[in-house]
């Protein structure tokens, strides 16, 4: 009798488990407590993959020899608490997928700049010519492209909760931006537990692996002589210090090991600070693979950026919009603060983590010349900010956000869309909050 997977989520990694389950002679069943999209049913009707939408049915669940669940789905709801008491084995889609291919994987992960840097790697190898494939939180499945694909290289983005979830996966790349507070709300409201959770990038490195990280992170600092760093480390940093990997120097970066090359920071495609440590991150990652130094300048330069991420709109009556819906955290926000060279009309709110504004106080001061709060329940941001002074609107629709801005902002200023939290409170997503903010000011 072949032995039983059950997959809990029947979103983009769910149904690419599914699919890679059945194609290794697994029983499959996909189990979703929502509905599932039409274009994921058609996936598994097509492969006559078992599935249930609307609701998790115990017995069929419970009968699994193991269980692929959703990062979406926390570790206390009912049903995995029940999986947990049976002893059956909870893992991610990328820990099934990485049991079944011996390509190289490049795991980026980090409180911020992860889809930047994720897919600033994927445009380098992918512009050098490798056999690439483009996975985690963006892109198809990795368990998806395992079962079709033939790939030397996978570039993932992996989120704390996936690692959650991962115990024998490797990297051979493994990048950790930053750690910042996010999503404690998952981690009992303790930080440390979410460090862990980051940390977990590291398990089963080998010698010849990578760690690259910022070096000037204080938490990542704070917590390396922790764990057992089996691999090669690549620190980067902005000032120049020896062992660094990458740093700058005047208007250069430099780039030491394995192989040395510098390129001007104007050359580079991303404006900010926080961007010029994404792309160092890139082209360290880039070199360790053996890219040409000529490859990794030519991407670094052309590379044309990430939707919902300090996208650029458009500029109307010399007002420039700006699109940061994947700001879901507070930093997220501080670094796109950071960058903006003109006042500011900053638009945030929506589902509240656990933020402490607090770490963008000053840059509000410094930079806003008004505030929208988009949201539901926005109490916690007046009790903030509202001694600041400062033009403030309430709003609960997108396209009240953009008609408010659009009055409170003057020529020669911008409008930030950069909300701090979750967009679950008015929209599906982030994408579905950037793209609502996109078309509101095209509409203007």
């Amino acid at each position: 009798m072949s032995k039983r997977i059950v997959v809990l989520g029947a979103g983009e990694s769910g149904v690419g488990a599914a699919i890679l389950a059945q194609k290794k002679g697994f029983d499959v069943f996909v189990s979703d407590k929502s509905p599932i999209k039409e274009v994921y049913k058609q996936m598994l009707e097509e492969r006559h993959i078992a599935w249930e939408e609307g609701k998790h049915t115990e017995a069929l669940i419970l009968n699994a020899d193991e269980v692929i669940k959703s990062p979406g789905i926390p570790r206390e709801a009912p049903l995995i608490q029940a999986l947990i008491a049976k002893q059956i084995p909870i893992i991610s889609e990328i820990e099934f997928a990485g049991r079944y291919t011996n390509a190289k994987m490049v795991c980026i992960t980090g409180s911020n700049g992860k889809t930047t840097t994720t897919s600033l790697i994927y445009h380098i190898f992918k512009r050098a010519g490798l056999n690439v494939g483009l996975a985690g939180n963006i892109g198809k499945s990795l368990a998806l492209q395992v079962a079709e694909c033939q790939y030397d290289y996978y570039i993932i983005e992996l989120s704390s909760f996936q690692l959650d979830d991962m115990y024998d996966f490797r990297a051979n790349i493994a990048i950790l931006l930053n750690i910042t507070p996010d999503h404690l709300d998952r981690y009992g409201y303790e930080m440390q537990n979410y460090v862990d959770a980051k940390f977990r990038i590291l398990q089963n490195q080998k010698e010849e692996d990578a760690f690259i990280f910022w070096n000037d992170d204080p938490i990542i600092q704070r917590e390396l002589h922790k764990y057992g760093i089996h691999g090669q480390n690549f620190p980067f940093a902005e000032q120049a210090k020896d062992g660094l990997a990458a740093y700058t120097e005047g208007n250069v970066v430099h780039f030491t090991r394995p192989m040395d090359f510098n390129m001007e920071q104007e050359a580079l495609a991303l404006d900010g600070k926080h961007n010029l440590f994404n792309s160092m991150a890139a082209g360290i990652s880039a070199n360790i693979a053996g890219i040409s130094k000529e490859h990794i300048k030519e991407a670094l330069h052309d590379f044309s950026g990430v939707e919902h991420r300090l996208e650029k709109v458009l500029t109307i009556r010399g007002v420039d919009y700006i699109n940061d819906s994947k700001a879901t955290n507070v930093n997220s926000c501080w670094y796109a603060l950071q960058s903006m060279k003109k006042k500011t009309v900053l638009i945030l709110g929506g589902t509240d983590k656990g933020n402490d504004y607090t770490e963008i106080a000053e840059l509000v001061k410094e930079k806003c010349v008004g505030l929208i709060f988009l949201g539901i329940d926005n109490k916690k941001l007046h009790a903030f900010f509202g001694s600041y002074g400062l033009p403030i609107a309430d709003v609960q629709s997108m396209k009240d956000a953009v008609d408010c801005a659009y009055k409170m902002a003057s020529p020669g200023e911008t409008v930030l869309l950069s909300p701090c939290c979750a967009s679950f409170d008015l929209f599906k997503n982030y994408e579905d909050r950037g793209r609502q903010f996109k078309s509101y000011v095209q509409q203007l």
